[in-house]
Order: structure tokens, then C-alpha cells, then sequence
């Protein structure tokens, strides 16, 4: 009954530690499981049929040659699932309106039977007994589709006269969003000293993760079984099969093995997953569909797409006084399951930051328009709520001749002043607001940076300097599973209702049962992505993993623990009362005898009973992950190309379990953010055709898009969960928006420029350049 390399490996692998991710030598040697790496015996093979058009009515689709091609299975179209008595895709955020009514929402079919919205829109699925085949049948599918007018423009879109997309939203209009005392801002307004006004674009995205969607659907034993990358097992199957499929979830199995990257964007049903399975019924085989990166331009959810006018009131010192927006959002052609969510809700946690500024008012209004769906994309309406109001400092200390830095100092949260009610209604219960800005300045070498202005200057370029101070709202309280099961190998099996889909959860979640039972660190294993296994899951998102998953499994370690000491006074034969644990083992107090925890757990199996826990944590608040950024750019003034040449972010995540991926995760967000700040723009031209439909004319980062970063912790615990943790995930994105952008301005503003959107690409600073230029001749 020795407990020897249990103290050792607390040590090495406990919380705090900077454990490498397990994953990776699996990923490394190629030998990861996606969705298109899954065959199942006898599968077929189905491939999607689009519309070209961004808006039209179909006149007819004939199927006869189609399913007289060799190795034609079936081909499906949207009558043929209305007849099956499938449902539609559903939003599951609804936004209630300045009028009291629920936003509106015209249904979604997975094949459209009628009208398509936008190119891309699914009309039918070609299954066939192989992937040739079924792409030979689709190309000869006569589909007749007579084009209708389109609009992609959120804000033409809800202009009078603008072609209409749903007879359920008039004008094209969602709903009207409205939060705040809107008297009282219009009041501070009229007594501010300072004002200052930005109309600010928030630019459309794709989401382009690695791992194109796929699905493979089988129907088994009287189950609809799909193995689909997703974000949530759990929250995936309860969709599905209520919304879309209408069975009990029972009669529903999400499987997801290895997911290469989502982002927020496959965390909802799609559209191809009802007639994968429905296919997959009829046949009475599996049936398999991949998307390629071409679909996925045109079918993947979509991110960001916002048109704000964005205010903020300061008085005479320059004490913020209130902050506006009114924003105009684009939806896409339908209500993804998340859509409304970053221009409203998340606008509204997210303008208010580190700062204490006592009114907001935000509103919004959501349109629709003939382009694929918008859904979550990482930070979902953090980081552009953080970017607003950075802009809007920095204009007002340029304004108001306050130096930016101590602007913002003059209204930075104190610790002292916290826990604290704000205006945007949530309570902030930690931080250092104050000393995260000064570790930031210092981490930047902020005031050698006169220096550096002037070597850029003797190359020829115009160098800036931006700070994006940033507080991000996590996602809300959502109820997590906990499950620890002692498995007769020896091993330990953690099972809970977040996914790894490119995170790395398994090493810190590992830390975390290491931390508190003292368990061996390579004896655990991580369960996520099987419904059948889970009996809850609020999935991953919104930079709540850690929160959710961590305090369940303390919550469920605890519950070992008392299950362990009630068997261990059995054991060790005494009382219960004389039992203690630490370290792995409970040991009777003042003596040498005691039991390994593993050694009780199989004790328990032999007597027939079990230490396992499948517990369910109810829910942890939301928490405040916050820090500063501070980027350096240098503009060519000949080609207008922008380049990021120094980076330094300085990050309250609240307790770290695991350093090490924490700064990868924030490394891949401040990329992300340097991505749509630099170069990345969805483009539709008048007819509603992508522009921007594949890697030859969507710019995305690469490494050479950033530099060398620094980075630091600046750790407050939060208070709101046991573990004292507050997300990391979307954060590098709230700070690089922000200081990326001002950094931008700051390098052009001695020429003259004030303002310049996102994305900064070169055309478009050589055309700001030029034209200043040319007013001033």
C-alpha cells in the first residue's frame, strides 16, 4: 500500500504546470481520427447540390437522368424530407425586440424546396456508391432556378425598396435591438466637454478552419448515429433531434473523433446533416459526405459583419461619462443558431471593458441578406465590443489632447472598487486593471519608442504604436458533466461535455484530477465525444472549458474523495472520522497505514461496489478574463503594406492550469485578430457571386504576418468558481482588433488620417495615403 512518484508527479503535472499537449504525437505522425477519416462497411457516398444564385425561385428540378447515372443510390430534395417529417434548423438565442417581440424567424429547410437565399442555399443530395459518382450525378441534377433580385449589404438590405428575403421579417429587419437608459446617455451627451464619433466597420469573415465539415450517418439498432466534427456532443444531439429529426434524443448518437478547428462555427446543426441520415435510413447503409474548401467558402457559417456607429461622452478632465453604439448587423439569408447573438447581447457585456464608464446604450438592428448565415466566430462579439471602445479612446485623446495612456488610467476600474455592478449588468468580481496597463508599457518598452519611430523613419517607413486594453464577458452559466470512472486496467477515465476540437484538453483537465486526487498524470484518459457517455454537456465556447469542465471534475473529485474515506475506515478498519487524504492516499491519522487511492478503487471493484462519480455541475457565472495589448506596426508608404513588427500582451486569465497552452491559445487569437484586422474581407459582388470564394482571393495570415511576442500573466483569481479561473480562448483576439488598428492610425495620423478600417490591406492605405496626399497638393 505504497503511494511512491505520487508526490513527484503533483509536482511535475499538478496545476500550474507547463504540460506539453498529449494530443500532438498522435496529430504529428498523421495518425489523427477526423470525420473524413472514418469508413464504415458498406458506406455510400453523398455530395450536395447548391445554388448558383443568390436569390431565386426554383422552377423545377428533374431528377430523371440524374438517377439513371451509374452507381445512383437515391437523390433527396427538400419535398422529400418535408414528407418525412423533418423539422428545421432553429436559432437558439432569441433576442427580444425594442417592441416587446421576439426576433423574428423565417424557417430553415436543409434542402431548400423553393426559394434559395444565397449561393451556396442546399436544394438536394446525390448519393450514390462512390464519391465520382455522386459528383457525376449531381453536376447532370437539372436544377431551374428563375434569379430573383439580391442585396448583401445589411444596411441596403433594410433600405425601402430592397429586395425582400422572408414574407416573416418585413424590410428584411430581424429585430431591433435596444439596451441602456437612453434619456440618460442622450443627457450625458448634451453636458459632455468632449465628444467624439466613429462609424466603424466590423468586417465579415470566413471562418476557414482547417477541417472542412464533413458527416458520416448511419441508422443502427433504430438510432440515428452521425459522426460529425461539432463543438458538443451533447448540445448537438438534444438540436438534432428536437429540432430537425423530431425523435427523442435517445433515438440520437453524435460520435466526434479529432476535430481540426471550428471556431465557434460548427457548433450548430447544418444542413446536410438530416439527409445524410435520413439517406442513410432509407438505404439501410452508412452514407458519407465531405465537404471541400470551395463548399465550405459558400456553406460554413460566416463571422463578424457589422456596421456601428460607435460614441463615447467625456467631461472636461476626460472622464467618461457614456458610451453608444448603433449598429447595423448582417444575418446572413437565415438565423444561424448563435447569429444575433454578437451584435446584441455580447455588444452590450463587451463595450464596457476595463472601464467604469456609468451609461451604455447600444442599438441594433439585425438584417438579412442574400449571403451565407453568420454564426459565432471567435470571440462572437467580444472582441469587436473591445475594439469600439478603444478606437473610440484613442480618438478622444486626440482630440481632447489627453495623452492616451493616462486617459485611460483616469478611467480604469481600481481593485479596490471591485466586486462591482456595471452599466452593461454584469458584476466583475476581480482584477488589476490599472497594473496590467503599466506591466504592458513596461513589457513594450513604451517609452523607447521615439527611438524605434525614428529608425523605421530612416528606412522609409511610418511607424505606430496602439494599446488594446480588453475585458471579455465569458459565455453564460451552462450546466457541465463530471464524470470520474476508476477503470479495471488501472487506468482513469474522465468523462464531461466540453470538446477538444484543437485546444488540447486532455493535459490540463488531467492537472486538474492530478491536483486534487494526486492520481498518476499518464493514467487518464478524456472522454468527450460520445453522447452515449455523457449525461450532460454545455460544449465549447465562449472561453468557459475550464470553468464548466474544471469545477465539475472538483466538484466530482470531492465526491471520490467521501465515497473513498466511507470505504478506506472499512479497509484500514477504523473510524471514519480518522481518515484523512492527501497525496493520492488516505491514510488513518497518526499512523503509517493507509491505501493508494488506485488500490481502493480496485478493492471497490472486487467488493462489487465503485468509486465512480457521474456528477453534474450546475452552472459557474460567467468571469472577466481581461489584460492590455500593445502592438507596433510600419506602414510602406509607397505599397501601403502594413506589418506587425513588435507585440506585447500582458493577460489576467485568472488561475493558469496550464501556462504553457495558454499562451498557445492566446498566440492563435492575436493571430486570428491580426487576420481580420491586416487582410481578411468577405467581398460579394451586386448579383450576390462571392468574390472572395477561395484561398486565391481570401487572404488569411501567415507567419510572416507576426512577430516575435511577448507575452506575461498578470493573475487574479476569479472568485466565481472553484478553481479561480477566467478563459483564455478568444482573448488574443479582443486585444489584437484593438491595438492592431490603432497602432495603424497612429503611424498614419501625422499625415493627416484619423480613421481607417478594418482590414488595413494595402490598397486600401495606399488609397488613404494617396488621397490625403492629393487634397493637400
Amino acid at each position: 500500500m505504497s503511494n511512491r512518484g505520487i508526490g513527484l508527479g503533483t509536482e511535475r503535472f499538478g496545476i500550474g504546470q507547463p504540460v506539453r499537449r498529449t494530443e500532438d504525437p498522435v496529430l504529428l505522425r498523421g495518425e489523427g481520427r477526423y470525420t473524413d477519416d472514418l469508413s464504415l462497411p458498406g458506406q455510400a457516398y453523398a455530395v450536395m447540390v447548391r445554388s448558383p444564385h443568390a436569390h431565386g425561385r426554383i422552377r423545377r428540378i428533374d431528377r430523371t437522368a440524374a438517377t439513371a447515372m451509374p452507381g445512383v443510390l437515391l437523390i433527396l430534395t427538400g419535398s422529400d424530407l418535408a414528407a418525412a417529417g423533418y423539422g428545421g434548423l432553429t436559432v437558439m438565442s432569441v433576442i427580444t425586440g425594442a417592441d416587446g417581440q421576439p426576433i423574428r424567424q423565417p424557417p430553415r429547410l436543409s434542402l431548400q424546396p423553393e426559394v434559395v437565399r444565397f449561393v451556396g442555399d442546399a436544394v438536394a443530395c446525390v448519393v450514390a456508391e462512390t464519391l465520382a459518382q455522386a459528383r457525376d450525378a449531381a453536376e447532370a441534377l437539372v436544377v431551374e432556378i428563375d434569379p430573383l433580385p439580391a442585396v448583401t449589404d445589411p444596411e441596403a438590405a433594410l433600405a425601402p425598396g430592397a429586395p425582400q428575403l422572408h414574407a416573416e421579417a418585413p424590410g428584411n429587419l430581424a429585430v431591433t435591438f435596444r439596451y441602456g437608459d437612453q434619456d440618460a446617455v442622450a443627457a450625458a451627451f448634451a453636458r459632455a466637454a468632449h465628444k467624439v464619433s466613429l462609424r466603424l466597420v466590423n468586417n465579415r469573415v470566413v471562418v476557414a478552419a482547417m477541417e472542412p465539415r464533413a458527416a458520416l450517418g448511419s441508422f443502427e439498432d433504430g438510432r440515428f448515429v452521425l459522426r460529425v466534427g461539432c463543438q458538443g456532443v451533447w448540445g448537438l444531439r438534444a438540436n438534432l433531434a428536437r429540432d430537425v429529426l423530431k425523435v427523442p434524443p435517445e433515438q440520437v448518437r453524435i460520435l466526434t473523433g479529432h476535430v481540426g478547428g471550428s471556431f465557434g462555427m460548427k457548433a450548430a446543426p447544418y444542413p446536410e446533416y438530416a439527409p445524410v441520415l435520413h439517406a442513410a435510413k432509407l438505404l439501410g447503409r452508412p452514407v458519407k459526405w465531405t465537404d471541400d474548401r470551395s463548399g465550405a467558402f459558400l456553406s460554413d457559417s460566416g463571422g463578424r459583419g457589422h456596421v456601428v456607429e460607435a460614441a463615447l461622452a467625456l467631461d472636461a478632465d476626460g472622464t467618461f461619462l457614456a458610451v453608444s453604439l448603433n449598429s447595423v448587423g448582417d444575418l446572413g439569408a437565415y438565423l444561424a443558431q448563435f447569429g444575433p447573438i454578437p451584435a446584441t447581447a455580447n455588444a452590450v457585456k463587451n463595450i464596457q471593458s476595463v472601464y467604469r464608464t456609468p451609461l451604455i446604450a447600444v442599438t441594433t438592428r439585425l438584417a438579412f441578406t442574400n449571403t451565407t448565415p453568420i454564426g459565432p466566430y471567435r470571440g462572437a462579439g467580444r472582441p469587436e465590443g473591445n475594439y469600439y471602445m478603444e478606437r473610440l479612446i484613442d480618438t478622444a485623446a486626440s482630440l481632447s489632447g489627453i495623452d492616451r495612456v493616462e486617459l485611460r488610467r483616469r478611467n480604469l476600474i481600481a481593485p479596490t472598487e471591485l466586486p462591482r455592478r456595471m452599466a452593461s449588468g454584469m458584476d466583475y468580481d476581480s482584477g488589476d486593471f490599472p497594473a496590467i496597463l503599466t506591466h504592458a508599457l513596461a513589457l513594450a518598452d513604451w517609452d523607447g519608442f521615439e527611438a524605434r519611430r525614428r529608425d523605421s523613419a530612416t528606412r522609409g517607413r511610418l511607424r505606430g504604436r496602439g494599446i488594446g486594453c480588453f475585458l471579455e464577458v465569458t459565455a453564460p452559466p451552462a450546466a457541465e458533466m463530471g464524470g470520474i470512472s476508476f477503470d479495471a486496467d488501472g487506468g482513469v477515465t474522465i468523462r464531461t461535455g466540453t470538446l477538444d476540437y484543437g485546444q488540447g484538453h486532455h493535459a490540463p483537465f488531467a492537472q486538474v484530477l492530478v491536483d486534487r486526487l494526486g492520481l498518476p498524470f499518464e493514467r487518464i484518459r478524456l472522454i468527450q465525444g460520445d453522447s452515449d457517455e455523457l449525461i450532460a454537456g454545455g460544449g465549447t465556447g465562449g472561453s468557459k472549458s475550464m470553468m464548466a469542465s474544471g469545477a465539475a471534475l472538483v466538484e466530482a473529485a470531492e465526491q471520490v474523495v467521501t465515497r473513498g474515506r466511507s470505504l478506506a475506515a472499512d479497509v484500514l478498519e477504523a473510524a471514519e472520522a480518522d481518515i484523512e487524504f492527501g497525496q493520492g492516499r488516505f491514510q488513518v491519522v497518526g499512523t503509517d497505514r493507509g491505501i493508494d487511492l488506485l488500490e481502493l478503487a480496485a478493492t471497490a471493484r472486487a467488493r462489487g461496489t465503485s468509486l465512480d462519480v457521474a456528477h453534474i455541475h450546475t452552472a459557474s457565472p460567467s468571469a472577466f478574463p481581461n489584460g492590455c495589448h500593445i502592438a507596433e506596426v510600419e506602414v510602406d508608404p509607397d505599397t501601403g503594406v502594413v506589418q506587425v513588427v513588435a507585440y506585447s500582451a500582458v493577460n489576467d486569465f485568472g488561475t493558469v492550469v496550464n501556462p504553457l497552452l495558454v499562451e498557445g491559445q492566446a498566440h492563435g487569437g492575436i493571430v486570428q485578430g491580426i487576420g481580420q484586422a491586416l487582410f481578411e474581407q468577405v467581398v460579394f459582388d451586386e448579383a450576390g457571386q462571392p468574390l472572395t470564394g477561395s484561398f486565391m482571393d481570401y487572404a488569411v495570415p501567415r507567419a510572416d504576418a507576426a512577430p516575435w511576442f511577448r507575452f506575461a500573466l498578470h493573475s487574479v483569481p476569479a472568485t466565481t468558481n472553484p478553481l479561480g479561473v477566467k478563459g483564455c480562448g478568444e482573448a488574443g483576439c479582443a486585444g489584437a482588433l484593438p491595438s492592431v488598428m490603432n497602432a495603424v492610425v497612429d503611424a498614419l495620423r501625422p499625415l493627416g488620417i484619423h480613421h481607417i478600417d478594418m482590414p488595413a490591406t494595402p490598397q486600401r492605405v495606399w488609397q488613404a495615403l494617396a488621397t490625403k496626399l492629393s487634397s493637400a497638393a
